[in-house]
């Protein structure tokens, strides 16, 4: 890592992720190198395979954070109007998972339940309890298999209970049960995203996910 910390600027993770979209780093970092990287370079977004390959993630432009955002901020005020003591979590937070990777969803939900279970956390390192609820919302830049293989092999096959893949381009969420098949919803005017027994009484409006 030194090596490639010592490269000109114009050849740094932030220069590489911003001008030319994800970069997949080339040899595998353990997870103390991995937590060297991220400090390093606090404001990008990493994820960490199983094998130790790592992503650098591009910034997303303006469609897609405000999207990314309304989620956020609509779970949120969910969870402190109703439940108060789960955490939601966003894009910036690494999530450490049972099968060894390291990602991190554009929304994530954990229940006082699984908090209550999982006390040692420390403040201080990456959440290490997973999320009841998860999203992903697609951005330009995002290949849509990559995104559902994120969401059925690290998120559902870890114990998402229930996860959405939105897809504001083709006006589709991809909906992830534990132990069920994936629904597919088609187009956005007029619907609602029901959050189901896992976030009860959560609704989505579909509307604030339209591309354009």
């Amino acid at each position: 890592m030194s090596a490639l910390l010592a490269q000109p600027k114009s050849f740094t993770l932030d220069y590489l992720a911003l001008h030319f979209g994800p970069v997949e780093l080339q040899r595998p970092f353990s997870r103390e190198e991995f937590v060297m990287l991220a400090e390093h370079f606090p404001d990008l977004g990493m994820e960490r395979e199983k094998n130790g390959i790592v992503t650098v993630m591009s910034p997303v432009k303006r469609g897609s954070s405000k999207r990314e955002s309304a989620v956020i901020a609509l779970i949120y005020l969910w969870n402190e109007t109703l439940l108060k003591t789960g955490e939601v979590h966003g894009s910036t937070g690494g999530i450490d998972l049972p099968d060894g990777t390291t990602k991190s969803p554009d929304v994530a939900w954990i229940s006082p339940e699984r908090l209550a279970a999982s006390p040692a956390n420390e403040e201080d390192d990456f959440v290490k309890i997973v999320p009841d609820f998860v999203a992903e919302v697609r951005s330009r830049s995002d290949r849509l298999a990559k995104l559902q293989k994120k969401m059925s092999d690290s998120w559902m096959a870890n114990g998402v209970r229930l996860g959405w893949l939105i897809d504001p381009y083709t006006e589709q969420v991809h909906i992830y049960r534990q132990g069920q098949s994936v629904e597919i919803l088609k187009g956005f005017s007029g619907k609602k995203l029901s959050g189901e027994e896992v976030l009860p009484g959560f609704e989505l409006p579909l509307d604030k996910m339209k591309a354009g």
